[in-house]
Order: structure tokens, then sequence, then C-alpha cells
């Protein structure tokens, strides 16, 4: 019996996990050994993430990783690091971190997509680099603090976060390319940094890191903090460092399909060969991002269940909110509502109270306001699949392909109603699951590195058992 393990470090805005990839005789099994939070805190003006918080966490999961029983401890073989992206960390000479990294969500960059095109057009910003537009990016993130004067003068190592994370692990300054592909500096023509662009936006190109693929071993664990977690000296693996990359590995696609990650973000896209540029692409404001092993990612982001999800913490607080099997029995059986919202609309970006912030936005427009939490979840996740049947059908005209089906993982994928109306509305047949793609193809990854798969086909064979459900068009 062929029994192996490898330890997954999935990394949320907000929130994290250590999982466990249990294989025996090419059956994959997951387990959680250890979840947590971590918060924003203000720190010098600006948003930031507590490393040494993040790290202490990750540290107490890891040493859940050496109590648990499920695989011998000699059979483990490899760690590797996944995550939000577009943030990043500098460090000194000394590979000592100057500041804790900056929240996208820090209102530095308001304002300046329009200073940053006048130094780079955004035609030619697209054309360089196959990435939408927009303020949270790691080039208007970077063109901010140099704007504001905030350079410091000892950084010499830009890494992102899953990459700072791999450094505190095992020493590593490289970064993997999915992740570097997202932050608008990596020329869409040779997957490398482009340097020209940086120094027309005046960000320093020196303090960039070498890039390394998906599946590259990073070094071992840091001897102290095996000593101090009782691990052995496990290799650390780059997965695909940019979460989504992860999760697009960890979804058993059939050719053709759409895959949708569906959580507080949803990301709408394809897997292709080929970058998809030009005046078309631009004009939707599509993202062409690295995916493993050579793909790439043509995909939307759209603003996904925050809304749901932040109505129901309001509704919660007011004890109104609707249980699940309440929001089925009520809304499974009908059709899309006909009353839309804008789900990407900036006035829900994080208003105080969103129920108060889409009823002035109905209001505003004619429309009749909703109280019920049911009706308006109802018109909510309608919204949503609406602008996931939508952009289905720019990806189809974009990359002259017929989509045959959209494929849904992540936490959201168990909101049956919004899967049997992105069925309705796309018209299209809808599967779910895994929940925990990102994990499994962080996992994958790994594995394949290891051996254990030939290749990401063979790999994702052994998802099958993690499918959940299916969904088939009513209208």
């Amino acid at each position: 019996m062929r029994e192996r393990g490898y330890l997954a470090i999935d990394l949320g805005a907000g929130s994290g996990r250590v999982m466990l990839g249990h294989l025996r005789d090419g059956a994959l099994a997951l387990h959680e050994l250890h979840r947590f939070t971590h918060e924003l805190r203000r720190v010098d003006g600006h948003e930031r993430w507590s490393f040494e918080a993040l790290t202490r966490a990750i540290e107490a999961g890891l040493a859940a990783a050496a109590r648990q029983k499920i695989v011998p401890l000699e059979a483990l073989r490899s760690i590797g690091v996944d995550g939000w992206g577009v943030d990043y960390g500098l460090l000194d000479a000394h590979e000592r971190l100057l500041a804790d990294p900056v929240s996208y969500r820090d209102p530095r960059t308001d304002g300046l997509l329009e200073p940053l095109f006048a130094h780079v057009p955004r035609a030619e910003l697209f054309a360089r680099t196959g990435i939408q537009c927009m303020p949270i990016n790691t080039s208007v993130q970077l063109f901010a603090q140099v704007r504001a004067g905030e350079w410091p003068a000892a950084a010499w190592r830009l890494l992102l976060v899953p990459d700072l994370v791999h450094h505190w692990l095992c020493g590593s300054t490289l970064c993997e390319e999915t992740n570097a592909s997202t932050t608008q500096l990596c020329s869409a023509a040779t997957r490398t940094w482009d340097t020209q662009l940086c120094e027309r936006l005046g960000i320093p190109s020196a303090v960039l890191p070498p890039l390394v693929p998906a599946g590259t071993q990073l070094g071992t664990l840091r001897p102290e903090l095996a000593a101090r977690t009782g691990l052995p000296r496990l290799s650390v693996v780059a997965p695909g460092t940019h979460d989504t990359a992860s999760a697009v590995a960890g979804t058993p696609l059939d050719d053709g399909w759409v895959f949708l990650s569906s959580g507080t973000w949803s990301l709408v896209g394809l897997e292709t060969r080929e970058l998809v540029l030009g005046a078309a692409a631009l004009a939707r404001n599509v993202t062409n991002e690295a995916g493993v092993y050579g793909s790439n990612r043509l995909l939307k982001n759209v603003m996904g269940l925050w809304l749901f999800d932040s109505c129901c913490r309001r509704w919660r607080e007011q004890g109104r909110e609707p249980r699940r099997d309440e929001l089925e029995r009520a809304l499974l059986p009908r059709p899309p509502s006909s009353l839309r919202i804008d789900p990407d609309d900036p006035a829900f970006l994080h208003p105080p109270d969103m129920p108060a912030a889409i009823a002035s936005w109905m209001r505003a427009r004619g429309m009749p306001t909703l109280d019920d939490p049911l009706e308006l979840s109802h018109v909510l996740l309608s919204s949503l699949a609406q602008r996931y049947a939508e952009i289905v059908g720019w990806l189809s005209e974009l990359s002259g392909r017929r989509i045959g089906g959209v494929h849904i993982v992540g936490g959201g994928s168990r909101n049956r109603v919004l899967d049997q109306l992105t069925a309705d509305l796309t018209r299209l047949p809808v599967r779910t699951g895994p929940v925990e793609a990102t994990a499994l193809g962080n996992l994958l990854v790994q594995a394949i590195a290891d051996g254990s798969f030939a290749d990401l086909a063979e790999a994702r064979a052994a998802l099958a058992p993690f499918v959940e459900d299916a969904f088939e068009p009513r209208v």
C-alpha cells in the first residue's frame, strides 16, 4: 500500500486553514487540521495584515499536522502555500520584513487609475500585461507607494503574500508565476517581469524576485520551525500560489466548460492555451492570468456572495436571517426574479449596512425596495446568476469556443439556489464541487511534483468523489 501526505496552507484575505491531503493507492482524501482568522489593523496610516499574527496561526496548524494520526509523519512529503493575490511585503538585504503588507482594501489607491494611465495608457497596459485594470492591482499599489514618497530605501526584495510565507517556511526569495502574472507587471508575451513598464511607472524593478513555475521545490522546512512544530524537514513546494490558480487546478473541468470559483468574490473563466487580447477583450475588462503547467486563465472578477453574506450578517443582528433549509424551500422552486441589481456597482464594495445600500440603489432607479429577507435574497442571487450568464456569453465570444457547461467550486457552490439560478440563466448544465478546490489544487501540484501523478489530467481524475451535485436549466 502506497501512502503519502501533503500539507496545503490556504490563505484568504481574512481567514486561512492548514489542510492535509492523504493519498493512498491513488485515492485522495482531504482533512482540515486547523482553521483561523486574521484581521486588518491600522498601522502607520494604512490598513495592514499582521504577518506575525498570520505566521503564528500557521505555526499552530503545522503543530496540529505533527500531532495528527491520519498519516504517519514519515509519509508526509511536502508543504505549499496558496493565497489571495495583489498584496506584497518588502524585505531588506538581510531578508527582514520592513513593514507588514498593506491590504488591497486600503484607500491609498483610490483615484489613481487615471494618473497611472497618464504614464501608460490603459490600452497599452492591457496589451502588455493581459490583466484587467483594477485599483487593487499590485501595479497600482506600488505606484501609490512610490507616488506618496513611502518607498523604503532599504527595500531589496518584493514578495507576494504566499511567497512571504514560503520565505518564512524555508528561506526562499522566489516568486511563483501564477501569482506574479496577476500583478499587472508581467509581460503577457513572455510571463516575465516587464522592467520597461516598471520604469515608466516609477517602480524599482530591481526588487522583483526571480520567477519559478508551479511545482518548483523551493527548499526544506527551516530546522528551528521543524523543531518547534514537531514536523520533519519537509520539502517546500510552490503550488499555483495564486488561490484562483490552485482552485482551477483543483476543478475536474471538462473541455469547453467554464469554471466558477464562488465565494466572497466570484471568478468566472475558461482555461485556454493562448492569451486573449485585443480591443474586444479590453472593452470587457477581462483578464489573462497564468495557470499551472502553461495554461491561461481567461476570466472576469464578479463581486460574488459578498452582497448576500453581508445582508445575512445584518439580518442575523436583527434576528431575521433565513436558515439554509428555509431559503431552499422558499426559493429553489421559483424561476429567476424579474428584479435585478448590478452586483459590481461600487456602492456595494463596503457599505456599513448592505440591505440599506441595496434599498437606496433600487429606490434611486425607481424599483420597489424589499424588506423581506427571502424576497431580497431572491433578487440578489438572481442578479448574481444573471451576471454570470452575461460573462459566460462574453467568454464564448472572446474565445470563439462553444461553452458546454459551468463547473462551480468553492464555498458558494453549496448555495443550491444560486446553482439552480445559474443553470437557468446561462441555459447550461451546472456541476458543483469540490468545495475545497483551492486546497485540493494546491495538494495536486505537490503530488505531481512528488511523482504521485503523471500530470494534471491524471491528478484531476482523483477529484471525481469530490463532485457534489448537478443542475439542469429549467427554461
